[in-house]
């Protein structure tokens, strides 16, 4: 049965914030497809969370060339949807994808070489069956190659029309700050930075990126907003057999979920409770409160939890008094 999407999915245009100072708009709330999207993925989950999202006016998934299990099983799944029942909508969707960490044997595989980055992007287009994405990301920085020539290759990716913006993602501030430098000069200026971001994982705030992306008109758009499920309330009763916790190959351990961490989530959820909000509407509510964030990154296996979040949207007004409740119990915590 062919999809149809809702007619209402535009029905909120407040949904949609300007990234930095370019002309390109992402909605609020967009779907990333780190999880739940690989081959271990039922073919309609996969379908319901993005023709869900889609009609909820989320417009941009981002994807990379290292997510899903096996690495790219997400892009060549995303494909699939997209060649089937998406392809007509295409000019409606911002599709970003990344290339920085290992995706094949010798030397070529990964961080920031133009060798590296150019193949990945022609092999992530091929998964995706897609002539170019919107965005494409330099992952993480490459401490061996010369800046110039990863900043170089992500120019080339845009004048070759492979690309339409290009970002940065896992940068410190004074590399970006080079980055950003080079970039202008070559005349494919930064569009947007993907840093992690969270109550509980603050660098962003430490090393001052927010104000440099603020000050220099780039976007930002964080991920792991929910600290890997940590604020969402998952773990104060245990750890689930199917949490990433759980998962001894995963970025959260269970080492990392300590009782100091399920007092502070206990806390933290009584704040959310006496806004009339979930735990997790809290943790991205505090997020999108920032006028330097354009965009929080969400992973979900149940259109429910797409739901719960884009209602985060509604509450993102914090008195002082309950930034500064946040601030006592997270700022000490570095996960």
């Amino acid at each position: 049965m062919t999809y149809t999407p809702s007619e209402k999915r535009y029905n909120n245009p407040t949904l949609y914030k300007r990234c930095g100072k370019s002309g390109l708009k992402l909605p609020k709330v967009s779907l990333g497809l780190w999880h739940n999207f690989g081959s271990e993925a039922k073919e309609e989950t996969i379908k319901e969370l993005l023709f869900g999202s889609f009609d909820r006016g989320i417009t941009h998934f981002d994807l990379a060339n290292n997510y899903g299990a096996p690495a790219g099983s997400a892009e060549s799944n995303f494909g699939k949807v997209l060649a089937t029942d998406l392809r007509s909508y295409r000019d409606e969707l911002v599709i970003s994808t990344k290339a920085g960490y290992w995706m094949w044997d010798g030397p070529y595989g990964e961080w920031g070489s133009r060798k590296y980055l150019v193949s990945s992007l022609d092999q992530s287009l091929k998964r995706m069956g897609l002539d170019y994405v919107d965005i494409f990301y330099h992952h993480r920085p490459d401490p061996e190659t010369p800046l110039e020539e990863t900043m170089g290759a992500l120019d080339h990716i845009v004048r070759s029309g492979k690309a339409l913006y290009i970002g940065l993602s896992n940068y410190p501030a004074e590399t970006t700050r080079k980055a950003v430098k080079i970039l202008k000069k070559l005349g494919t200026p930064c569009l947007i930075h993907q840093p992690r971001y969270n109550m509980f994982d603050r660098w962003v705030e430490d090393d001052e990126l927010l104000s440099l992306l603020h000050n220099k008109g780039i976007g930002c758009i964080t991920f792991s907003p929910l600290a890997q499920g940590i604020l969402t309330g998952r773990y104060l009763n245990g750890i689930p057999t199917d949490s990433r916790a759980a998962n001894k190959t995963g970025f959260l351990q269970e080492s990392q979920i300590t009782s100091i961490i399920i007092d502070r989530v206990k806390e933290l959820k009584i704040i959310a409770n006496s806004r009339g909000q979930s735990l997790a509407q809290l943790a991205l509510s505090w997020i999108l409160r920032r006028p330097e964030v354009t965009s929080v990154l969400i992973g979900a296996s149940r259109l429910s939890q797409i739901d719960d979040n884009i209602q985060a949207l509604e509450k993102t007004n914090f008195t002082t008094e309950e930034l500064d409740q946040i601030d006592s119990l997270t700022k000490d915590i570095h996960l």
